[in-house]
């Protein structure tokens, strides 16, 4: 208890899944926690068994695809709370059928582009020039195992791996200033919007390429698997590491 006590973290897709476990688990560890997603309903369900608990959280709806909506979240963190310590892009969209490079449509590049990797890259743009300012922050992004092996539709792949690209950049660009950055990289996650996609819309030819390099029986993960990773990141405790892309997966795409 208490690892991030009297910091302040923004985590966004704060509604459900990872983000949701996240939350919860940094306002045990005595963090003031910012939640956001699209979706404000869900958020106040969070925000609320937060409260229940003692902790401390402000929900903003956010939709982070929209450069003007990732500005207003941190503004809102700094308004609420004067700083933000943390940042935890969390917050993506699957595609819907897995689709290889030779299906993909250009509606689903644009959609999951426009929201993975675009939407990361405001909140980073907006949370890093703050913490710039201070000179200390801890910006954590969850990846994929598709950003680092290529396992998954074409869009989601690659909008993931530039997440990791864009994570060692990050860490570059403030190597020795006191921010760090480093990604997550989990492999299949027992969370609502995996369970929610539908069998029969997975590309064949995908799936068969898929189960050839990786080891279908080992265990998925749970969102507090990758929330536990994501606290060690986000504490000082791994004020060592930066510009790192960390695979959580159980070891089924060794």
């Amino acid at each position: 208890m208490g690892r991030l006590q009297d910091k302040v973290a923004v985590i966004t897709g704060g509604n459900s899944g990872v983000g949701a476990a996240t939350a919860v688990l940094f306002a045990k560890e005595g963090a003031k926690v910012v939640i956001s997603a699209r979706r404000k309903a869900k958020l106040d369900e969070v925000a609320a068994q937060i409260q229940a608990a003692g902790g401390e959280v402000l929900a903003v709806a956010t939709d982070i695809s929209k450069p003007e909506d990732a500005d207003n979240l941190i503004a809102k963190a700094i308004e609420a709370y004067g700083k933000v310590d943390i940042l935890v892009n969390n917050a993506g969209v699957l595609e819907e059928g897995l689709k290889p490079i030779d299906r993909v449509s250009t509606e689903d590049m644009d959609r999951i582009i426009d929201t993975n990797t675009k939407g990361t890259m405001y909140c980073m743009r907006a949370a890093s020039s703050k913490m710039a300012e201070v000179g200390s922050g801890s910006i954590v992004n969850v990846a994929s195992v598709a950003g680092v092996v290529g396992n998954g539709g074409a869009a989601y792949v690659a909008s993931k791996s530039a997440i990791v690209g864009v994570t060692r950049h990050t860490a570059l660009r403030f190597a020795g200033t006191g921010i760090r950055c480093n990604a997550v990289c989990p492999g299949t996650i027992v969370t609502p919007m995996v369970a929610a996609m539908n069998p029969a819309n997975l590309d064949p030819d995908m799936m068969g390429q898929m189960a050839k390099h990786g080891d279908l029986k080992i265990q998925p993960c749970m969102a507090s698997d990758v929330a536990n990773i994501i606290l060690f990141l986000a504490s000082d405790e791994s004020r060592a590491i930066t510009g790192q892309a960390i695979v959580s997966d159980f070891g089924s795409s060794l």
